[in-house]
């Protein structure tokens, strides 16, 4: 096998790992990603497992992290050509409830973000921080959108950013609440019609 074969089907390998550990840990948590699980959900051995990663706590990051691209791939890229602002901000939101709805194969357990800062919020270490991490970084976009809006004259000049991009996050909490412990097929609704009023009030 050639070095280059051999590094391609390594990565692969990686990928497969990373993307069933995204999957177990939108149901169970980012503690339930244990290498034994994975060993067996994949057909693999538990050496096999820790030879990409070294440690459960890097493993755990790496989930983090194709969690987040997967994220962005599905709810900021196809709202990223719709005009900056107000528009791109609504096309954003749209797309965050398909996420949250229908996101099924990649997350059958809802949003892992919300899974992991319930998990995570109460303790230190570097998986608390990449969580940490991940939710200011994806706040930071709102505000910098909702910004855009208001220079755009989207919304009213008094609009406080920082005050309408945590009340957006805290709406998609709800939602994701909603759907996956109360099983609400109108909670979508309830939150377009939620999102309507707060940014007509803003």
């Amino acid at each position: 096998m050639s070095p280059r074969k051999s590094a391609a089907e390594a990565r692969r390998t990686r990928e497969r790992i990373v993307e069933r550990g995204v999957a177990i840990a939108s149901v169970e948590g980012l503690e339930g990603l244990t290498i034994g699980r994975l060993a067996t959900d994949l057909g693999m051995s538990k050496a096999g497992i820790l030879g990409h990663f070294g440690t459960k706590e890097t493993l755990q990051l790496a989930t983090l992290d194709e969690a987040s691209a997967v994220f962005l791939r599905v709810v900021w890229q196809p709202a990223a050509h719709e005009t900056p602002g107000l528009p791109r901000l609504r096309a954003v939101c749209e797309a965050w409830i398909t996420y949250l709805e229908h996101e099924r194969e990649i997350f059958p357990g809802g949003c892992l973000f919300t899974t992991a800062s319930v998990e995570f919020d109460a303790r230190g270490g570097r998986v608390r921080d990449a969580v940490a991490r991940l939710h200011r970084l994806w706040r930071r976009r709102l505000v910098g959108e909702l910004r855009l809006a208001v220079t755009a004259g989207d919304l009213p000049s008094g609009t406080d950013p920082e005050q309408v991009a945590y009340e957006l996050v805290g709406l998609y909490l709800a939602l994701n609440q909603a759907i996956q412990l109360f099983a609400d097929p109108l909670a979508p609704d309830r939150t377009r019609r939620a999102l309507d009023r707060l940014l007509a009030q803003a």
